[in-house]
């Protein structure tokens, strides 16, 4: 059972996405152990750790899926209480994940592929937009999607977001298997959806990339926060990184 909503804590809390004291199981193994952090509209956060430490898991938890299951505490997003809904209301709230292996629907092409996101209401960012962001994905638009490099399904799954009315976006290991010079690319280009006010939660095994991105950064060890901060302060403590991100 869910923890009852405290409506004091959404009354009176100032921070845009809020996470409370989420505790969440596959089964039961206990992999999300009261996790807490709240996040600026407009913020980017770098949820950093080693491979188990449990960033996955709370990406999904936040985006309400049902693995793994949440079992106690409270999300909020701009005083809505994302805890007490189901995966596609959350969506509607505005949450959007985009997982790690992307899911980029086969046989549709680029642009059918934004389409389909954008089938029912509400509506966000329109194709032509996304295209002036993304101009790689104009140029390939009658292509078929699952047939794009890599750095161009990750734009491509980003974009596919963006054409939803989204407040959040969660970002599961966007830099995986990319060239360092397309890592920038999207770098730079999350860079400007931030200036755009949408609020970014990235997890990612780059751990040095993300900071460099990220406003702040928090750090989970076995489903725990350990640390809570500006990615500078991340960036400049050698010893910090070498205990829980071994770099």
């Amino acid at each position: 059972m869910n923890a009852a909503p405290n409506t004091n804590m959404a009354a009176t809390h100032p921070k845009y996405l809020s996470v409370w004291d989420v505790q969440a199981y596959y089964g039961e193994s206990y992999i999300v152990q009261g996790v807490s952090f709240d996040i600026h509209e407009g913020e980017i956060l770098a949820l950093l750790g080693r491979n188990g430490a449990g960033k996955t898991s709370t990406l999904r938890t936040i985006a309400r899926l049902d693995d793994p299951a949440l079992t106690h505490g409270e999300i909020w997003l701009d005083h809505q209480p994302l805890h007490d809904m189901k995966a596609w209301q959350a969506a509607q709230a505005g949450i959007a994940l985009v997982p790690e292996d992307r899911r980029i629907i086969p046989g549709l092409t680029v642009e059918e592929n934004l389409q389909l996101a954008q089938i029912a209401p509400p509506k966000g960012w329109s194709i032509d937009r996304v295209y002036d962001l993304f101009p790689r994905l104009r140029e390939r638009r009658k292509q078929e999607g699952v047939t794009l490099s890599g750095g161009e399904q990750q734009m491509l799954a980003i974009a596919r977001a963006l054409v939803r009315d989204i407040k959040v976006l969660l970002l599961d290991e966007p830099y995986e298997g990319l060239a360092p010079v397309i890592v920038q690319e999207i770098a730079k280009t999350l860079g400007i959806i931030r200036d755009q006010g949408i609020t970014t939660v990235i997890v990612e095994q780059n751990a040095v990339a993300a900071l460099k991105l990220a406003d702040r950064a928090v750090i989970l060890d076995t489903g725990s926060v350990v640390f809570d901060g500006s990615a500078k302060e991340v960036l400049e403590d050698d010893a910090l990184r070498a205990k829980y991100l071994a770099i």
